[in-house]
This record gives structure tokens, sequence and C-alpha cells, in this order.
């Protein structure tokens, strides 16, 4: 009786009008749509509203938060992913968004920051100059903070962080901190992350005088200690902060748990954005 019960309640669901969905979700049909409304009606927002998000988005006002947290999920059915996989990512989020404990203690006065200064939301990405994956995230994430949906939103701030088991990370890594001392580091950095299968000493030479910089005067900054305090004094902030690979996100001082997919990120980044300027309902 309490499957048969179950499966009416399914299918009445399955019928209702789109009241209770959103548009990337109401574009499902069949099996993934089932999938949908499974984890709709067992999953629930970790703020904003008490109930599951398909009753949330049900109310009026509607919280903010399930309208952003249902797309999500409906985005992932459509990929592809499998129910375990999906609920997996939103427990990561929820502990991303949620924090706990004190903030981490980066020093963004040493910190290469692009993006609007005013922004609400300070994203400190923590990455290493040879690191394969940091080559696509970060200079994507840039992007976005100067002229894509998070422009306003965030301003995206860099601290460099070598990994040892990435070949040359420290030699690149010194050249990304003498780019910053001559007030050229984006430049540099995502000219060296677009070429990242082209590397050496002399390729960043010829890179720092494609941005502006003289060589020997990069070289010469590369070989100053005060270049190496500055590359050690940033890896030894990451280790208190915890970090251990790359790239590793903080928002607003939170670290970020949550998978690393740019749509991901940036949709966390707006609904912290929203957090933050108390923008927590929607009428629709």
């Amino acid at each position: 009786m309490r499957d048969l019960t179950a499966a009416l309640l399914l299918a009445a669901a399955l019928a209702a009008p789109a009241r209770a969905q959103t548009a990337v979700c109401d574009a499902l049909a069949g099996s993934q749509r089932t999938l949908a409304l499974k984890l709709l009606e067992s999953e629930h927002p970790y703020d904003c509203c008490d109930d599951t998000i398909a009753r949330c988005l049900a109310a009026r006002p509607t919280c903010a938060l399930a309208v952003r947290l249902a797309d999500g999920i409906c985005r992932r059915v459509a990929a592809g992913q499998d129910e375990a996989r999906i609920r997996r990512s939103l427990s990561r989020r929820a502990r991303s968004m949620l924090g706990g404990g004190s903030p981490a203690a980066v020093d963004l006065a040493s910190a290469s920051i692009a993006g609007a200064e005013g922004a609400p939301v300070t994203v400190v990405v923590y990455a290493c100059a040879r690191c394969p994956y940091c080559s696509k995230l970060v200079p994507a994430l840039h992007r976005e903070v100067v002229s894509g949906r998070l422009r306003g939103l965030a301003r995206l701030a860099f601290r460099t962080f070598p990994i040892r088991g990435h070949p040359g990370s420290t030699e690149a890594g010194l050249a990304f901190a003498a780019a910053a001392a001559m007030g050229r580091f984006w430049e540099f950095a995502l000219l060296s992350y677009r070429e990242f299968d082209d590397d050496s000493p002399e390729r960043r030479r010829q890179r720092a005088g494609a941005v502006g910089l003289d060589p020997d005067a990069f070289t010469a900054r590369i070989a100053d200690p005060a270049t190496r305090e500055a590359l050690v004094a940033s890896k030894k902030e990451g280790l208190a902060n915890g970090v251990e690979e790359t790239p590793t996100l903080f928002l607003n001082g939170r670290r970020w748990t949550g998978d690393l997919e740019l749509g991901e990120v940036a949709d966390a980044i707006e609904e912290e954005a929203e957090r933050a300027r108390g923008h927590r309902w929607t009428g629709r």
C-alpha cells in the first residue's frame, strides 16, 4: 500500500503544473524528469527555506536558493549524471557555502587582484603556475569577473602556490612573482596559461617582452631574493589555510569544496553575492 501511495504521489507530481518547477527543469522529459522530481522532492536547501526544494519552489515569495539549486540539479540530470553523483555534489556545495570556523587569512595587499574593487564577493585562488587544471580554470574565472556573468559581483585574488609534483613549478612561480612585482601579473599569467605546453626560461623572457616588460629586468627580478621571499610567503600562507592542492578556492574566506567546474563555481559565487546583498527571495 505504501509503495502504491508513493507511486500515485509521484505520478501526481509529474502531472503537476509548472509552478513548482523552473524553465530548466520543465525542459526535461521521461526518465530524466522522473529523476529530477525525485531529487527535488527529497533534497532540501541549506538556507532560506526549511522544506524540500520542490515545496520551496511552490512557496511565495520563493527562496532564490531553491531556484538556483533546482536549476543545477536539472542541468546535471540533463547532462547524464546519476543520482548518487548529484547528491554528493549538493552535499559538497552545502558544506562549502555554510562554512564554519574562522575565515582564511589572506594577505590581499600582496595578491594580484582582478575585477571590481567594490564587488561583494572576493574569490581567492591558490594556483600553481604549472598546474594543468589551473591553466583552464583561472583564465575562465578571470574572464567571468572582468567581462562575464560575474562582472561587478566578484573580484579574483591570485596567490601562487607551487606544487612539488608539477615539474618547473618553483621556476615558473618565481616568474609569476616577478611579473607581479613589475605590475604585469595578469597579462603574464594569462599568457603563460594560454601557452601552457610551451614553457622554458627563454620562453618566459619572451612572454615578459610580449606583455611590456623589459626581459633583462624581468630576469634580474626573478633572481632577486625578494622575489623568492614573496613566493615562499604565498606558499606558507596557503599551507596555513589548509591548501594541499591546486586550484583551491575561497569565497569570502570560506573554502570551496564543491565541484571545480566553471558553471558550478560561478553559480556559487552568484549565490554568495545574493547573500551578501540580502537578495534571498524572488517573487516569481
